[in-house]
């Protein structure tokens, strides 16, 4: 037998259970997101560069009022299993949906503030709950 055919995991029902098993929550969450972006036509948001018109998908992981500059902001971390992005609605104490856990598609134009990915206003759709 060569080397090659030992390293190899073998393909099966319970090679896969024993790898579902021995991952983190956190990374079969990451998967789960990253597939959700792929099967959703959006772009994943580590790839997403400054000034680029994007369309995302993720869950918000963080839902926090913070006024910018005297005016009201509501701020999200949204996560798709690569890396965050914070979505800013200027103006806004609250948006009924718009709240940790829930899953949405959210589009604009990308910013970088702080070494961090923004979109402020951003077109946003609620994905259904059932889909969680």
């Amino acid at each position: 037998m060569s080397a090659d055919l030992r390293t190899e995991k073998p393909a099966g029902r319970f090679r896969r259970m024993l790898d579902r098993l021995s991952t983190s929550l956190e990374e079969l969450h990451s998967a789960e997101l990253q597939e959700d972006t792929q099967a959703t036509g959006c772009t994943r948001i580590s790839d997403c560069d400054d000034r680029q018109i994007v369309k995302v998908t993720g869950t918000l992981r963080t839902v926090t009022l913070r006024p910018r500059a005297g005016v009201p902001a509501l701020e999200a971390e949204l996560f798709d299993g690569t890396a965050p992005l914070d979505v800013v609605w200027l103006g806004r104490r609250s948006i009924v949906g718009i709240e940790p856990g829930r899953k949405l598609i959210a589009s604009g134009r990308i910013s970088m503030s702080h070494g961090r990915r923004v979109l402020f206003n951003p077109k946003y759709e609620l994905r259904p709950l059932g889909q969680e």
